[in-house]
């Protein structure tokens, strides 16, 4: 199984006409993604060549949804525009939204998590800021490259984009139920805690990779959750160790004051829960790679 994201999944592109959104639906339909359409406003009515496929360009997510069924948006949309975008993914209804984009300024994207709320949170949104999701073999909506590891029993969270390509590497001879990138800006929609309580649900997931960075508070209160909510062994690694105090680092998007957000606090609520924590990625890897030796049947490669 995988979470949020599977073979069923009928994939849409908002802004698929512009050169990266081109680009990383090419390598989503190389996947076996089912990608169904695009929206481009301004070039409603027409297709785009990608991959082999003529896929057509609707005006509206709303018009798409009711022309595909799709269930599953990636946003591929200039930050002047991308709020809009999302919000006009939430009011047409589509269960999932990936915002790929950068740069999103924070108060445009706290109106889109207030609208969702708003709306009776019907659409998951994950990012901004983000590489998107990958259940190996089954579908991929965003950028994370398909070839990095193929499906297993491990479940990937990240706040990196970087270090869930790591990550993935590193693990990849057990492969991945999902591995999920949820961007490292103030705001964003799907949290450590939303897909660690995805992961405990998930029965073929057996053990759960955590990436966090420094800054904010997200992998303290995900500390919490591990030690009230999660059976499932837990690995994890913290970014951010060698970084001043008192700067913005980045993806960690809060400032770093006293010991609240360093890395060390972080590992430390961690390691309280049960969570082997590495002092590196390839040490968070060997890790789980060790954990996975010493229960064999959790380990075997599907």
């Amino acid at each position: 199984m995988s979470i949020f994201l599977h073979e069923h999944s009928r994939v849409l592109v908002q802004g698929i006409t512009g050169s990266e959104a081109t680009k990383h639906t090419a390598k989503m339909l190389a996947a076996g993604t089912t990608v169904v359409g695009g929206v481009n406003a301004r070039k409603a009515g027409t297709t785009v060549a990608i991959g082999g496929r003529d896929l057509t360009v609707f005006g509206t997510v709303a018009e798409a949804m009711a022309e595909t069924g799709t269930d599953v948006s990636v946003l591929f949309v200039p930050p002047r525009f991308a709020a809009d975008a999302a919000v006009e993914a939430i009011d047409a209804g589509v269960g999932l939204a990936v915002v790929i984009t950068e740069g999103i300024p924070v108060h445009d994207s706290a109106r889109v998590w207030a609208h969702a709320c708003a709306t009776g949170n019907r659409t998951r949104i994950i990012g901004p800021n983000c590489p998107g999701i990958i259940s190996p073999g089954k579908s991929n909506a965003g950028i994370i490259p398909a070839d990095i590891a193929g499906a297993g029993p491990i479940g990937l969270v990240s706040k990196s984009g970087t270090l869930t390509y790591q990550m993935m590497y590193e693990l990849r001879e057990h492969g991945f139920s999902s591995a999920i990138g949820i961007g490292g800006d103030p705001v964003i929609g799907t949290t450590h805690i939303d897909a660690l309580a995805a992961f405990e649900a998930d029965p073929d997931t057996k053990a759960i990779v955590m990436i966090g960075e420094i800054g904010g508070d997200a992998e303290e209160r995900a500390a919490d959750y591990i030690k009230a909510n999660v059976t499932k062994p837990v690995v994890g690694y913290v970014a951010g160790f060698t970084a001043p105090e008192g700067k913005t680092m980045g993806h960690a998007g809060a400032i770093v004051s006293g010991s609240a957000g360093t890395a060390q606090a972080k590992k430390d609520a961690l390691e309280a829960a049960g969570v082997k924590v590495g002092k590196t990625p390839s040490e968070t890897a060997a890790l789980m790679r060790e954990l996975l030796a010493a229960h064999q049947e959790i380990g075997a490669p599907a």
